[in-house]
């Protein structure tokens, strides 16, 4: 199969790299070759976190070239700009609406752009993008940091993805606390289906 690739950008404490480790995971589960990696940025709440996911027979490293990525899935819109160096135009564009100022805006006070203005920068790169309400999803599933599960749900519904829905879900199960599984799975399921429904739309 073509290599596949993923980038997963947002902040510390969105669970980023339990997303990327989630699809890692499921790749494996479906005898697939991949790599994952955690380019930059500190996992702790409020600091960039840069996640790869790569897919395919001939993928020896989780680096992924400027340009190269299949699918930018930005679990926050600012971090998502940030790293639109990775996208062109035949990348899709998946991001998630809650919005979390990094520290230096507070620092030099300044303020957070409009949604309108972030979405009018990335779409110089790609017109192929969708925003997911993940932080009301992941309410509605029962908690705020359910939004990993959330987007993991619309990734999957975009229909490209080289592994399979049973596969995803069941590493979600594993990789997360027990007690937290069946609403992981809820939130995963509401994407998924946001998802769908804006594509018949």
């Amino acid at each position: 199969m073509k290599d596949f690739n993923i980038v997963l950008a947002g902040v510390g404490g969105q669970g980023i790299l339990l997303a990327a480790e989630a699809l890692g995971t499921a790749a494996v589960k479906d005898d697939l070759n991949v790599r994952v990696g955690e380019i930059h940025g500190m996992a702790q709440r409020g600091g960039a976190v840069l996640c790869t996911v790569r897919i395919g027979e001939n993928v020896l490293s989780p680096l992924v070239l400027d340009g190269q990525a299949d699918i930018l899935l930005g679990f926050e819109p600012l971090e998502t700009l940030r790293n639109i160096r990775y996208a062109s135009e035949k990348t899709l564009i998946i991001v998630g609406d809650e919005k979390i100022p990094p520290p230096e805006f507070t620092l030099k006070g300044e303020t957070y752009p409009r949604l309108e203005e972030i979405l009018e920068k990335l779409r110089r790169f790609s017109k192929n993008i969708m925003i997911v309400e993940a932080l009301r999803l992941a309410k509605e599933a029962g908690n705020t940091v359910m939004q990993n599960a959330v987007l993991l749900g619309a990734l999957f519904a975009v229909g490209k993805l080289p592994i399979r829905k049973e596969s995803l879900i069941e590493a979600l199960k594993e990789l997360v606390p027990g007690k937290y599984a069946k609403m992981n799975v809820k939130a995963f399921k509401l994407g998924y289906k946001y998802v769908k429904k804006f594509k018949e739309a």
